[in-house]
């Protein structure tokens, strides 16, 4: 352990701006930590010990050592920043050690103004969270937890999987084989088994034409001319190591599709299976390639009370991602309103001088948001009453916006379902268009008598 507390450091945090005397002290026996790569460095209150801030390095052994340190410094709670990754190890030891930690948004806790160093960062932190002026951020259970690590790894999985169908696509259009315009993903079916019969080394493009699945739009004849190439041997090469590496990345994510549903059989059930049956889906839905075989619905309707594939655009993979980020408590947030904010959905509410200067949304790398923007997307074509308010808002402020607004909209009910218990029902695209020119009405029957006139409904087929 290095100790490095330097007197003349400490004075300058001790000069910085500080807190009215009679300011009450919320946390007493707290201590901030600045996270970094390779070493951490730790603050005390001053009556604790001698030495109120120390350097210790990021090795485990030292971490153990941090621990036993704040345990002899009588320290209950601990604040500290979320650098990267590095502060996950110190967190969760410091969380199995028993103490009271907190995460902040390095955003939220910024220096007053002069030297930045990291003995004043970590005396800053301290000196906050005493007073009580730093919220942590969500964190959700161990279980969720683990579950999101899968679904973050899988996501990874995937997004590899994709780099090398784009390499097999250069190799096929290098040897002028035009397969992407015969059929409709060459990772499905027939595009697999023309690959791997080229592969083996056929060259006949009437038997790599006899390959093709009977749910293929195009004949024979035409596959047969889109595989007429020039076939090299360094290509050929590119094209079997790309497939041989898509290949190993299926393996992968099937790997982690099991381990998925052995975490969610872990869970608690919240209802029970046998006697609350699930209602048949409302629409049959060709099931993405790339979610998960096994029966996700039923899983999520167990461990969340509530069918969240009932809303509009959201599918089970869908909602498996939303519950992987947020958990299924929403006790963490006092009302919906705080939820969709700390999505990210909410407008900007930026205002100085009266005048509103910025109602955008803050910039945000939220993955449930993500998940409820993809499914807000999905809705352009639907009949239900979530896609007529999408295409509504996309002709009054914009396809962004619109899909934003539509979003926040898909919080909002997933928070009340996973609240309340609700079941939730769609009212339908003419139960949508219906309100809207209740509205519509009433508003110009307002505007007619501000303006001195009385509007009268007009009987159907009367001439105007």
């Amino acid at each position: 352990m290095k100790v490095k507390h330097q007197g003349r450091e400490s004075s300058t945090s001790n000069e910085s701006p500080g807190f009215p005397k009679h300011l009450q002290h919320i946390n007493v026996h707290a201590a901030g930590i600045d996270v970094g790569s390779r070493s951490h460095f730790v603050a005390v209150p001053e009556e604790s010990d001698e030495e109120c801030v120390r350097e210790f390095s990021a090795f485990t052994s030292d971490l153990l050592k941090i621990a036993d340190w704040l345990n002899e410094c009588g320290i209950e709670t601990v604040v500290m920043e979320s650098t990267g990754v590095y502060w996950i190890p110190l967190f969760e030891l410091l969380e199995s050690k028993g103490f009271e930690v907190k995460l902040v948004n390095a955003r939220h806790v910024k220096n007053v103004p002069g030297r930045k160093t990291d003995v004043a960062d970590c005396q800053w932190l301290q000196r906050l969270h005493t007073y009580g002026l730093l919220e942590g951020a969500f964190r959700p259970p161990e279980q969720i937890c683990a579950l999101r690590a899968y679904l973050r790894q899988r996501a990874t999985l995937v997004r590899y999987a994709a780099s090398h169908i784009q390499h097999m696509q250069k190799a096929l259009n290098q040897m002028n084989l035009m397969l992407h315009t015969v059929v409709s993903d060459i990772t499905g079916v027939t595009g697999m088994k023309i690959l791997r019969a080229i592969l083996r080394g056929e060259r006949d493009p009437k038997k790599l034409a006899g390959y093709r699945d009977r749910r293929c739009k195009k004949d024979e004849d035409t596959i047969a001319k889109a595989l007429e190439g020039h076939y090299r041997e360094e290509h050929l090469f590119s094209l079997k190591q790309a497939v041989e590496l898509f290949d190993i990345y299926q393996e992968k994510i099937a790997a982690c599709d099991r381990e998925i549903e052995n975490i969610l059989n872990q869970f608690d059930d919240k209802v029970d299976p046998e006697q609350s049956q699930l209602a048949p889906e409302p629409k049959k839905r060709k099931p993405s390639r790339n979610e998960p075989k096994f029966d996700l619905r039923s899983h999520l309707y167990r461990i969340s009370g509530v069918d969240l594939t009932r809303i509009d655009g959201i599918t089970a993979y869908g909602a498996l991602t939303i519950i992987s980020e947020i958990g299924v408590d929403m006790s963490h947030w006092k009302t919906v309103k705080h939820f969709t904010s700390w999505l990210g959905l909410c407008p900007g509410n930026k205002v100085s001088g009266g005048n509103r200067i910025s109602g955008k949304t803050k910039p945000t790398a939220n993955r449930a948001a993500h998940a409820l923007r993809l499914a807000a997307q999905s809705l352009y074509n639907s009949h239900s009453a979530l896609g007529a308010f999408l295409r509504r808002q996309k002709g009054r402020i914009g396809a962004p916006k619109a899909v934003t607004a539509t979003a926040h909209k898909l919080a909002r009910l997933v928070y009340t379902l996973l609240k309340y218990g609700n079941e939730y029902v769609d009212a339908g695209q003419e139960y949508y268009e219906e309100q809207y020119r209740q509205r519509v009405i009433y508003n110009l029957k307002r505007r007619a008598i501000q303006m001195g006139f009385y509007l009268v409904e007009q009987e159907t087929g009367a001439m105007a």
